[in-house]
């Protein structure tokens, strides 16, 4: 076989393949990584389903340190939703916001923290008390 009939049989056979690959084409080693590559994750859409209803508020104090949150975090709250027995809220009580789980009994509720060192805190009818929203994450610094 000569060179012309190589470049003619390679010519004969490009005919029939299809002009555009239809998938990526590597050059050099492709990462293991690419196999679980998606798109890029707004944080916004995944956390916030309430958009005109949802703030943010970073934690400031210990009460609820044996729930894993700690100083320093950010809390997402939605105003929208309403509380349900053993949720994390945000409440303000006597001109302060609050962060404690909501535990309803008859006659009022009850905020409770989780720290062994902080009291409950109870609300009846006469407190000065807003359920301000309710926390649906927690977004955590790590290093």
């Amino acid at each position: 076989m000569t060179d012309k009939d190589e470049i003619i049989q390679g010519q004969e056979q490009s005919q029939s393949l299809p002009s555009m690959a239809q998938t990526e084409i590597h050059a050099g080693f492709p990462s293991p990584a690419t196999d679980y590559m998606t798109q890029a994750i707004d944080l916004n859409k995944e956390l916030v389903k309430h958009p005109a209803a949802t703030f943010y508020g970073r934690v400031v104090g210990d009460s609820m340190i044996d729930a894993g949150v700690e100083e320093g975090d950010i809390l997402v709250i939605d105003k929208s939703l309403e509380a349900r027995d053993g949720d994390m809220a945000v409440c303000f009580i006597d001109g302060e916001f609050a962060l404690k789980y909501i535990k309803f009994r008859e006659g009022g509720l009850s905020l409770l923290p989780a720290n062994d060192k902080y009291p409950a805190i109870e609300v009846s009818e006469g407190s000065d008390f807003i359920m301000w929203g309710v926390v649906t994450y927690v977004i955590k610094k790590v290093r």
